[in-house]
């Protein structure tokens, strides 16, 4: 019953939007037939869009959904997965307040149905570009991907051949930078239910041809159950400096320390708990950018390494307990120009150069001790796209592009990356279609599997070839104006060759490419502005999953948020979200393996409400504020026995120099 009327309320929030968008959109049509008046109205500060920022559909007929840095001061996110969790389209997974445990489900990201694979993953986590997960398992960390960094978080959802190789999905950080002339310094001071408290600091600066931004960020949290704490701490900084008027030099940085217990299934063996899971990581980049006239670009050298170390895991011996202590290493170079070579025309030529590394030590407490000395895979990866626009954005227009990515892979065969797409346009209204495949090639976990958890496998990870997916999508979207947009997205992805280890008969196992899948959905988003002081957001995705199995596929997702700028100094932040029941837990590469473990259908509601005001002795703007998640008090959970938290509570205060 509960669930029901979760569900009803929801539905009638996101019908409330749409209504509202349609009625409002169609009102302010009329009135704009009807008379030519100019009315002046009172200055206003305008909120920004509740949720996400929004949807982009490039002339690639690519699409990507972008959540800024003011998004997440809204949500009062703390971590990648509650700054994404109500993204249409991206579901999580997560046992703790604070901090993502980083073995079995503990935290994870899923796109459209894409990124359960454990080891191995189909989305890739990146950090302005650069590869930031665990390359000896295959598979994201979520801690590694600091949000205090992010200046906006873009989230891909299916493969786009001239923006990333190697992955279905990518979620990418793109960090800080101070664009403007002047300086500007942000602190924020927080605590919360359970021990929770943050600590923010930041400052940024730009005067002549030298930028920088500085900051760094620590939370910490006792849990809502016993042994579910985490701690996650960062450092980062970039500086720029403008070689000229064509040419612009800069270094990043990222420095991480973190850790997350896996408080255990509830009522269950203290001693079945999965123990503590560390993470740390140093990221480092020098990249040269160039604007002219005719082209633009960058070449980017990086340097991306760290550890991910499980600790105190429980083995079939109940008297020992095992330490793994895995190191990643990613480096490379990222080189791209955009060129125009004609009017209407545009040609994307880049190449990737990624080398992934991984190493690990084990060791137990019975004092013997297991190491792998690692193994490294090298791809080159050259791309190009064309396209060219026809007409004006101005009335009708029609852009035809097509272009291709090609794999040349240290230890697997060389594959390629089709795609085309057609955007077609009249005014404020859009239609794309697009075609592109998606390649993945097994990482180092194919070869520790073979050489250490299943030495019987031998060499058969030689001969795997790179999972593909083949996706097709078409998409609609109208602007009313500046009052409301409104997009409609049907998606369908043909995978094939995902690999998976074949157990006997006949003996021995071998790895093998024989799976196959489908998923195709609808995803629909609504951005209405009906006031310069209120913005509201409705979004739905369904999903159709072959097999039905598939974990944190749920066939239907609802998402609404507001934001209300309110007696002038008052600001209310509200979003909720629809989950039906779904499949969960890691996918194993088993033939044998099954998908039995299920959460039922929930309703959360978060809220935040802001006072901010500006003391004249201090110069500075302060805003404090509460906030609260799971204000429908729902017991829910993202695998069975390790329920989440009822409603909490977090206090802060916020000042901007």
């Amino acid at each position: 019953m509960k669930r029901s009327r979760s569900k009803s309320i929801l539905f009638l929030f996101f019908v409330l939007i749409c209504s509202l968008s349609f009625s409002f959109c169609l009102s302010s049509a009329v009135f704009a037939e009807e008379t030519h008046e100019i009315i002046r109205i009172e200055d206003m500060t305008v909120v920004g869009s509740p949720v996400i920022e929004g949807n982009e559909v490039d002339r690639y007929a690519g699409q990507k959904t972008a959540v800024t840095e003011r998004q997440l001061v809204d949500l009062n996110a703390q971590d990648v997965g509650t700054a994404l969790r109500r993204t249409p389209g991206v579901n999580i997974s997560r046992y703790n307040m604070v901090g993502s445990f980083g073995g079995g489900s503990g935290g994870g990201v899923f796109i459209r149905g894409q990124g359960t694979s454990r080891p191995g993953a189909e989305i890739k986590t990146l950090m302005d570009g650069i590869p930031l997960y665990m390359s000896v398992w295959n598979h994201p960390l979520l801690d590694l991907m600091s949000i205090d960094t992010a200046q906006s978080i873009e989230v891909y959802k299916s493969p786009q051949p001239y923006v990333f190789g190697n992955a279905f999905g990518v979620i990418n950080i793109l960090p800080k930078r101070k664009r403007d002339e002047g300086f500007e310094t942000r602190t924020e001071i927080a605590a919360g239910s359970y021990g929770t408290f943050v600590a923010k600091a930041e400052h940024g600066g730009r005067q002549g041809n030298l930028d920088y931004y500085l900051g760094g960020g620590y939370r910490t949290s006792d849990g809502h159950r016993d042994n579910a704490d985490g701690e996650m701490q960062d450092f980062y900084g970039r500086i720029g400096y403008a070689l000229g008027d064509h040419l612009n030099l800069s270094v990043f940085t990222l420095w991480n320390d973190n850790y997350a217990n896996d408080p255990g299934k509830e009522g269950g063996d203290v001693a079945d708990r999965e123990g503590r899971y560390e993470t740390r990581t140093w990221v480092s980049a020098v990249t040269l950018e160039n604007e002219f006239d005719m082209a633009d670009g960058y070449v980017k050298l990086y340097h991306s390494g760290g550890e991910g170390d499980w600790l105190d895991q429980p083995t079939s011996d109940p008297d020992v307990r095992e330490d793994l202590f895995n190191d990643f290493l990613f480096y490379g170079i990222k080189a791209r120009e955009r060129i125009y070579p004609w009017s209407g025309g545009e040609i994307i030529v880049g190449l990737d150069w990624d080398v992934c590394d991984g190493e690990y030590d084990q060791k137990f407490t019975d004092g013997t001790t297991d190491r792998w000395e690692g193994h490294d895979f090298t791809i080159l990866s050259p791309y190009i796209a064309v396209s060219h626009q026809f007409g004006s954005k101005e009335g009708f227009y029609a852009i035809p592009s097509a272009g291709v990515r090609y794999y040349d892979n240290s230890d697997f065969d060389a594959e390629d990356s089709p795609h085309a797409g057609l955007v077609l346009g009249y005014k404020q209204t859009q239609l794309h279609v697009g075609y592109s495949r998606g390649v993945i090639y097994p990482g180092l976990e194919v070869v520790v599997f073979s050489e250490k958890v299943i030495p019987m496998l031998g060499s058969s990870w030689e001969d795997l070839n790179p999972e593909i997916v083949d996706h097709y999508e078409v998409g609609l979207s109208h602007h009313f104006g500046s009052h409301a947009t409104v997009d409609i997205t049907w998606f369908y992805d043909d995978g094939k060759d995902r690999y998976v280890i074949a157990p006997p008969p006949p003996p021995p196992p071998v790895y093998a490419n024989i799976e196959e899948y489908r998923i195709q959905g609808v995803e629909t988003t609504i951005c209405l502005y009906p006031k310069d002081n209120l913005s509201l957001f409705g979004g739905l995705t369904y999903l159709d999953a072959d097999p039905s199995d598939l974990p944190y596929a749920p066939e239907l997702t609802v998402s609404a948020g507001m934001n209300w700028t309110f007696l002038k100094k008052f600001k209310l932040s509200l979003d909720c979200e629809y989950l039906d029941d779904m499949f969960v837990d890691a996918q194993l590469r088993n033939t044998t393996a099954q998908n039995t473990q299920t959460v039922d259908s929930y309703f959360l509601m978060n809220g935040k409400i802001s006072y901010t005001f500006t003391p004249e002795a201090f110069g500075s703007t302060v805003e404090v504020f509460l906030a609260g998640e799971n204000l429908s008090d729902e017991s829910y959970e993202y695998l069975p026995g390790y329920p989440m938290p009822g409603i909490t509570g977090m206090a802060g205060i916020i000042c901007q120099f």
